[in-house]
């Protein structure tokens, strides 16, 4: 489908004073990227890349309207008039390509913590959000009037700083969200009860901000159409907000939200779990109500989905946040007819919410440039060299690719059939499916570079001397070992082997967590979809620890419920036994909570356990005469982002 057959996706559309040339928004995201409260550099090429792949209106990350909001450490304190010139530059960068910008305006309020202002948390009422923990205190009348200012004069900034106009955030965390909802205000004086009471901020602010940025520039409010929590907002009273802000005259669009971002997160930066378009019924529901234009969000992937969208009228623009984070030319190749080449987000978040989520700038899991925009690569060899690439997962893929993208003739050969290396197998459960397009995606590049591929070949020394090449790279991935307790015992098997087929557990089934990821949990799923019942123990705290920063893990533990896997944590297996009785097998458990040692018998036992590195030709390579790299899990077991990252950097250092 070429740029034309997108009826609806690139044509242009007005907003207020502006005129954007597709449907495609670059939504409003944290990014890390802050210096010392101040926009980076990074912040100038990251949204330029956008710019220049495309995107029809870019909207960037909130701007703290007042010192009582700090929430995280690099949030960009917009009432200091010092960001000003760094407004500038990623207003230049982003106006090179001829596409506007917007400032999103924000305030978290009682979604927010003291520790680094060293301030009362401000809020409509003194209702402790549930992760920060912390009681806000209610704000005056007389600082209610300081909040409005304030958002007054961060707009003035941002209009110094060359911006096209801002975007008020009301939805998701956010000060005046905090007023609009009656789960977090409780006010009864003319800010709380009835809902134009709830809503005065919001209007006191639309009308404080529009004199300040003057009818040339443009006004968006951003809008919450379910919280998704008790007694919240739902969508009813969303689209009476909406009709309020529309009937003031003065605001340009309207954008979209769904949940909070601290109770309900894992539904704001949804992950492979939740279907696509999942949050469409709030702009469809906002549309038919006000004749403002409206943004619909909701983990879109492809441009067809968002194609549909703006078709069946449920929104007129749609927001593309990780599709533009995983791919800055997401729109370029639409356009261009080539959007089977789009580098498809994986709605994974490992490395752009949940990397934020450990106080890290902003990543992707499958693009090793984002969040280096601003890094220039090396200039690639002026000689074009012959490149051996052994091991067609993501490392080797991504190292083919790189090397082939910088001038170089690549060959890369897989042992197995197909490429895809683990991700093939961890993308075979059902519910991880989507995990499989980072080799898709990458196998996609490594073909329109011209890589030689050659599968079902074992790579040794005899091949690499046949194939004379100039450099290799080893990529050969890592394979399962057994924990020092299973022994010999044929019942304690592996993850991969349930996932490959060569076993097939049945009965009851203990699968032991030691990696604390999607590992344990998927097939843990798997085994119970398939009429097992299934028991998870791990050492740590919870179960699949580490999914609480992917936002993995509300939806883990419903699904969990549902199918009837059971759950023990902070135990560590001490010994196991074949159980003569049922020919299972028999383990020693320690609850090192409590120092208490109990027995637990099933009919299988499946380990989630560290795998070895696959390095045995690494040994070999160096007694040959040739410049060899060895990356990804051969080097060390890691996840898919480390060999992603080191198959990038070996491409570019041939």
């Amino acid at each position: 489908m070429s740029g034309g057959q997108y009826r609806y996706l690139f044509s242009p559309l007005r907003l207020g004073p502006l005129t954007v040339r597709n449907r495609v928004v670059f939504s409003a995201h944290l990014t890390n990227y802050a210096e010392d409260g101040l926009p980076s550099e990074q912040h100038a090429a990251y949204y330029a890349a956008r710019a220049a792949g495309g995107a029809g209106l870019i909207i960037t990350e909130e701007h703290s309207t007042h010192p009582t909001d700090w929430p995280y450490e690099k949030l960009i304190h917009g009432f200091n008039p010092s960001a000003i010139p760094g407004y500038r530059r990623i207003t230049e960068a982003v106006h090179a390509h001829d596409v506007p910008i917007l400032a999103q305006l924000n305030h978290n309020g009682g979604q927010a913590s003291s520790m680094y202002s060293r301030l009362p948390v401000w809020a409509p009422s003194p209702i402790a959000d549930p992760m920060f923990r912390e009681v806000p205190k209610a704000v005056s009348t007389g600082e209610i009037v300081e909040i409005v200012r304030g958002y007054a004069t961060v707009a003035e900034h941002c209009v110094a700083g060359g911006f096209d106009g801002v975007e008020l955030q009301c939805s998701h965390s956010s000060i005046v969200r905090g007023f609009l909802s009656p789960a977090t205000n409780i006010r009864t004086d003319s800010y709380g009860g009835s809902l134009p009471n709830r809503a005065r901020i919001l209007l006191e602010i639309v009308d404080a901000v529009r004199e300040a940025i003057g009818p040339r520039h443009a006004l968006g409010v951003r809008i919450c159409g379910d919280e998704l929590i008790d007694g919240g907002t739902t969508i009813d009273e969303a689209v009476h907000v909406a009709t309020m802000v529309e009937s003031t005259g003065k605001v340009d669009y309207i954008n979209t939200s769904i949940g909070v971002a601290t109770a309900t997160l894992f539904m704001i930066e949804a992950s492979m779990h939740i279907p696509p378009g999942y949050a469409m019924f709030i702009p469809s529901a906002i549309r038919q109500k006000v004749s403002l234009p409206v943004v619909g969000v909701g983990r879109f992937k492809d441009p067809v989905q968002a194609e549909r969208a703006l078709a069946d009228g449920q929104c007129d623009l749609v927001g593309v946040v990780r599709g533009q984070i995983a791919d800055a030319d997401f729109v370029a190749k639409a356009r261009a007819g080539h959007a089977t080449d789009i580098r498809t987000c994986l709605s994974c978040n490992q490395e752009c919410v949940g990397r934020m989520g450990l106080n890290r700038w902003l990543g992707c899991i499958e693009n090793p440039v984002t969040g280096k925009e601003s890094v220039r690569l090396p200039t690639p060899s002026a000689r074009s060299r012959q490149v051996l690439v052994i091991g067609g997962g993501p490392a080797g893929l991504q190292a083919a690719s790189t090397a082939a993208q910088r001038g170089h003739r690549v060959t890369l050969v897989e042992r197995a059939e197909r490429t895809g290396g683990q991700v093939a197998l961890a993308a075979s459960v059902p519910s991880r499916a989507e995990f499989l397009d980072v080799t898709r995606n990458l196998l996609t590049e490594c073909r329109r570079y011209g890589v030689r591929i050659r599968t079902g070949v074992t790579a040794d020394l005899g091949l690499v001397s046949a194939e004379q090449p100039d450099a290799v790279v080893l990529a050969t991935g890592a394979t399962p070992d057994r924990p020092w307790w299973a022994g010999e015992l044929d019942r304690i098997v592996d993850i991969r082997s349930v996932l490959d087929g060569t076993a097939s557990p049945h009965g009851t089934v203990v699968l032991v967590d030691d990696l604390g990821f999607h590992q344990a949990t998927s097939v843990a799923e798997l085994l119970a979809d398939r009429g097992c019942a299934v028991r998870v123990i791990t050492s740590g705290m919870v179960v699949g620890q580490d999914l609480g920063i992917t936002l993995d893990m509300e939806t883990w533990n419903i699904r969990a419920d549902a199918k009837g896997i059971t759950q023990d944590t902070d135990v560590v297996v001490m010994g196991g036994a074949p159980d003569e009785e049922t020919g299972g097998v028999t383990l020693t458990i320690l609850r090192h909570t409590t120092g208490e040692t109990f027995e637990l018998s099933a009919d299988w036992v499946v380990c989630a356990s560290h795998p070895r590195p696959a390095d045995e030709l690494w040994a070999d390579l160096s007694t040959m005469d040739v410049v060899a790299h060895r990356i990804g899990d051969c080097l060390t077991p890691r996840r898919a982002h480390a060999a992603v990252i080191e198959g990038h950097r070996a491409g570019v250092a041939i």
